[in-house]
């Protein structure tokens, strides 16, 4: 049955695509919407960028008609902008006739509702009290659920299989063993472990173009830059982190697992000490992605320290491991003379091309999947992307748990032969962090 879905101006700032993606269905674009779109057309940050395209598609498409009488789209549905009348309002309990532009909105739909009762109307938001709203006055209202991950099932990259004691025994004695019969995705990790006896295990990893599991890279007595893993998920973290044929991994955790210190700790062996790359390049949405950096007094680099100081953190902890064994003595700022480091803000990535670096996104959460793909396309010849980052704690008004750019990547790059993924839920920052975490 065809359905009139009427879009809220989040939606639209998060996806000016998504007039495309509702089939054969009516959309429908309250005029209050266009108002809203065009006070965020200035901005040059992402959602700035989304306005303007939006409304360009919106504007290519009055040549083929009248934008009140609807507009036929190639899937098969129409478009068309629902004027707003002060009648409307009567629509709405007393409690909500203010004029703002929500109630604007949710007196369109409730209209649009009243006028073609017989076609069902369903109101798309992103504003969860506004769903509260449309539901308490009878109006179906949905989540605009596009490129959306069920974070309860978000791949984890590693499982553990129950082998016979023969075939761990095997696996330690040869190097490699085959598994028939076990639906694995390219790098995802295994834990083989006895049935008979579940302590005897062995940890490995599918290779795809082997078609065989393979033992995790060891790390030697010194660790890299002094970090040993202290679990199994972080030793899984570090193989895929020190591949270099796995040119994109995503490191999704809560606080306190180690995944930036991880990803900075190998960023610093394969470019310091292994000579892989070029430099490492460590950068965070400085949220919101673009917010202009003249907000802050200073040049760039003082600018950026409030937002980096994190990864400063991080890698003044690794410096003091290498002092410790007096091969290091060199604080970031030197890192950073010496070309080996670099700090950088995606305000200015669009149009770059960054080839031969080990680059670490940091916080990726708070990306929407675009922006994501904008940064992982900004990868030249040679370049390792690493993106880190807690689902559940997200800043950005725009995403949530299971529509971040960080959770989409890890579902479309499951399957790919140059990606890894590791879920790491063990906290090692301190017994303290680690209670903080599991209980607050």
């Amino acid at each position: 049955m065809i359905k009139n879905f009427v879009l809220d101006t989040n939606v639209l700032l998060y996806d000016p695509q998504a007039i495309f993606k509702f089939e054969e269905n009516n959309i429908i674009i309250p005029i209050t919407v266009i108002e809203e779109i065009d006070r965020f057309k200035k901005d040059m940050n992402e959602t700035g960028r989304n306005a303007r395209q939006l409304s360009r598609y919106i504007d290519e498409m009055r040549a083929a008609g009248s934008l009140s009488n609807g507009i036929a789209l190639e899937n098969g549905g129409t478009l068309r902008v629902e004027m707003y009348a002060e009648k409307f309002m009567k629509v709405l309990p007393p409690e909500l006739r203010e004029e703002r532009g929500d109630n604007r909105i949710l007196a369109v739909a409730l209209s649009v509702k009243e006028q073609d009762e017989a076609t069902p109307v369903i109101f798309v938001t992103k504003d969860t009290n506004l769903r509260i709203k449309s539901d308490a006055l009878g109006l179906k209202a949905e989540d605009y659920e596009s490129d959306k991950v069920d974070i309860e099932e978000l791949y984890p990259g590693f499982t553990e299989l129950e082998v016979s004691a023969e075939m761990v025994d095997r696996f330690h004695g040869q190097g490699w063993v085959d598994l028939a019969g076990y639906d694995l995705h390219p790098n995802q990790f295994v834990t083989l472990r006895d049935a008979a006896n579940p302590s005897h295990t062995a940890l490995g990893k599918y290779r795809a173009d082997q078609k065989r599991i393979i033992p995790i890279a060891k790390n030697g007595k010194d660790g890299v830059w002094s970090i040993h893993p202290r679990n199994r998920e972080q030793a899984f973290a570090f193989d895929a982190l020190l591949d270099d044929s796995i040119k994109l991994v995503t490191l999704v955790g809560k606080a306190g697992t180690g995944k930036t210190l991880l990803a900075i700790a190998a960023g610093l062996h394969k470019t310091a000490e292994e000579n892989v790359y070029n430099r490492l390049l460590v950068s965070r949405p400085v949220f919101p992605m673009g917010r202009d950096l003249g907000f802050l007094p200073g040049d760039i680099e003082e600018k950026l320290t409030p937002w980096m100081q994190p990864i400063f953190d991080n890698v003044e902890l690794l410096l003091s491991g290498h002092e410790a064994e007096k091969r290091h003595s060199k604080g970031y700022k030197e890192l950073m003379a010496m070309g080996i480091m670099d700090i950088e803000p995606l305000t200015y990535i669009r149009g770059r091309s960054i080839p031969l670096q080990f680059m670490i996104v940091d916080e990726a959460q708070n990306l929407t999947p675009h922006e994501i793909k904008t940064i992982i396309t900004r990868a030249g010849e040679g370049t390792k992307i690493v993106l880190t980052g807690d689902p559940y704690q997200i800043d950005n008004p725009y995403v949530d748990a299971s529509s971040n750019g960080l959770t989409y990547v890890v579902e479309r790059f499951k399957g790919v032969p140059i990606a890894g993924h590791v879920t790491m839920t063990k906290g090692e920052r301190s017994e303290l962090a680690e209670l903080a975490a599991n209980l607050l």
